[in-house]
């Protein structure tokens, strides 16, 4: 019994994320079978994430190094850059090619249903793996996964921009959601040994939920479908 409501509690706040970005996709809903190859693609994302960062750790990049700038860099690129980076190829090597990816908005429902399936992933492995599971559950659903449909938000954003012919947003939305994500595990990583980056971890975490806000609605009254309702 414990194992199902953990099971339930790791897949719950992807699924209800997802959810939540397919209904503020307003005026052309994205077919449900590109959005489920999407969240499954983030899944496997998690196999080159994985690589690369033990390829990074092998280079001398320490996340959990002393040494607080040491550790920024090596959040970054070890797990920021890496994560991202995993994320960011699905979109472009699948979503990003398919007709039905026309409109900037499209950016950001897919690559959040992709950054929505590595944490889903990612998820049960940190409860599964865990002896505090149910904690571990509680914390994710609270900070890690909307954490990381926050990064699938600043990297779609771009996107979007990015398939409407401004090549160098895909870039950007990369290097911004890798930098980000840096960040937001270099606070966490850190916060016992300097609680007062704890408070700042919560500043940037606000800063990322409004920022996803703005930019869902950008694209939203951006849409080119909108126009067409009147």
């Amino acid at each position: 019994m414990q194992g199902l409501t953990l099971a339930a509690l790791a897949a719950a706040p992807g699924l209800a994320l997802a959810v939540y970005i397919y209904w503020k996709d307003q005026y052309e809903k994205e077919p449900k079978k590109l959005l489920l190859l999407s969240f499954i693609l983030g899944m496997l994302s998690c196999i080159p994430a994985v690589l690369l960062s033990i390829l990074f750790e092998k280079l001398g990049f320490d996340p959990n190094s002393g040494n607080l700038l040491s550790s920024l860099i090596s959040c970054v690129v070890a797990i920021g850059l890496t994560e991202e980076g995993s994320k960011w190829i699905m979109v472009r090597g699948f979503a990003f090619n398919k007709p039905a990816f026309n409109e900037p908005f499209d950016g950001i429902t897919y690559c959040v249903m992709v950054s929505l399936g590595f944490a889903t992933l990612e998820n049960f492995l940190y409860v599964f793996g865990n002896e505090k599971g149910l904690q571990v559950a509680l914390a994710r659903m609270i900070f890690s996964v909307p954490g990381h449909a926050a990064f699938g938000v600043i990297m779609g954003y771009f996107m979007g921009f990015f398939k409407m012919g401004r090549a160098r947003y895909g870039y950007y939305g990369l290097l911004a959601a890798a930098v980000v994500h840096g960040i937001f595990d270099f606070c966490l990583f850190n916060a016992e040994r300097h609680p007062s980056l704890m408070l700042f971890f919560l500043v940037v975490f606000y800063l990322m939920i409004r920022f996803s806000l703005k930019a869902i609605k950008i694209h939203q009254q951006g849409s080119p479908f909108r126009k067409n309702e009147n």
